[in-house]
């Protein structure tokens, strides 16, 4: 019994290593964060999966020691088979369930908080997919949406012109973003009207940046009547996205 006892608590203590490596991010969801509500999201999501984790190691260890108690001790074999239960325990439920990307159309739900966090980690997902430049900036957005985020927070979600940046930051930007994605990638780089889709989508991306700041100073000054306009204007700019971009690039040349 001593020695199951000294087996048990060995196995206990390698699971709660186990769970503080999870917990110290082990396993990083989705790479880096661009954003704190992105981070969030993921710390959120690590959270539960410790807690499933520990309740399947602890039920694991209980079921081990209700067993001993009742038939006088589980023996090598019993130790060996509650050692490879929560080894298996932590595997699995150390990688599934895995954390879903937000679907495009749902990324303008929910409050402010929400809408931030899941267009960031939207955001983040389609990085790999970008040319290094776009990277950059998705990285700088990423910082500039946590900043606008806080300033929303604090105003009357009614407001017009909260809808139309909600509609910049939960809609446009990405929508600029999926429109790139969709055009074939041995065409992104070819130049049509003296851009190519890299250049164009950079470019956007620029411009998506120095608007967010505005509108977040905006906020900060408490000019709502400016920032409505400043709102219309933003949905008429950016509305469309790159979505012309991918028809003009994917027609063929025509000849000379």
């Amino acid at each position: 019994m001593a020695e199951s006892a000294s087996e048990s608590s060995r196995i206990l203590a390698e699971a709660r290593a186990s769970l503080q490596r999870q917990q110290a991010g082990g396993r990083r969801v989705g790479g880096r964060s661009i954003g704190r509500r992105s981070a969030e999201l993921k710390r959120l999501h690590m959270a539960r999966k410790a807690a499933r984790m520990a309740f399947a190691v602890m039920a694991i260890l209980l079921g081990a020691l209700v067993t001993g108690l009742a038939i006088d001790g589980i023996g090598f074999t019993g130790i060996v088979v509650t050692f490879l239960a929560v080894v298996a325990a932590l595997a699995v439920l150390g990688t599934y369930p895995r954390m879903k990307v937000p679907e495009l159309g749902m990324l303008n739900r929910g409050d402010v908080r929400s809408m931030v966090a899941r267009t960031e980690l939207w955001l983040e997902a389609q990085r790999p997919a970008l040319p290094a430049p776009a990277v950059s900036l998705i990285d700088q957005i990423g910082v500039q949406l946590d900043g606008l985020g806080l300033q929303l927070e604090g105003v009357d979600p009614a407001e017009p012109a909260v809808s139309e940046v909600r509609k910049l930051v939960g809609e446009h930007l990405p929508g600029m973003v999926e429109s790139y994605r969709r055009i074939p990638a041995n065409l992104r780089r070819e130049t049509r009207d003296g851009r190519s889709a890299d250049q164009q989508l950079t470019d956007g991306l620029g411009k998506i940046s120095q608007e967010i700041d505005a509108v977040t100073r905006q906020l900060a000054a408490g000019d709502l009547d400016a920032l409505a306009v400043r709102g219309r204007f933003l949905d008429y700019k950016y509305g469309d996205g790159l979505e012309q971009v991918a028809p003009q690039l994917a027609a063929p040349k025509a000849e000379s």
